[in-house]
C-alpha cells in the first residue's frame, strides 16, 4: 500500500469516526438534553465535513503530480 493509498484510507475512517461521535452525542444529547453533547455533535460534525473538504482537496493534488 502506498502513502498515498494509507494518507486516503486515514482520512476516511476518520471521517466514518467523526460520523459516529456524531450519532453518539446526537443520542445522549436526546436523552439528557446537556449542552455539552450538543456541542460535541456539532463539533464533530463539523470536523467530518472538514476532512471530507481535505480528503477531496488531496484527491486533487496527488492527481497532478
Amino acid at each position: 500500500m502506498s502513502l498515498r493509498l494509507f494518507h486516503l484510507f486515514f482520512i476516511v475512517i476518520s471521517v466514518v469516526l467523526a460520523a459516529f461521535c456524531t450519532a453518539w452525542a446526537a443520542g445522549m444529547y436526546r436523552t439528557a438534553h446537556d449542552a455539552t453533547y450538543l456541542a460535541a455533535g456539532m463539533l464533530s460534525a463539523i470536523a467530518g465535513v472538514v476532512l471530507i473538504a481535505y480528503g477531496a482537496s488531496f484527491q486533487r493534488k496527488m492527481r497532478r503530480l
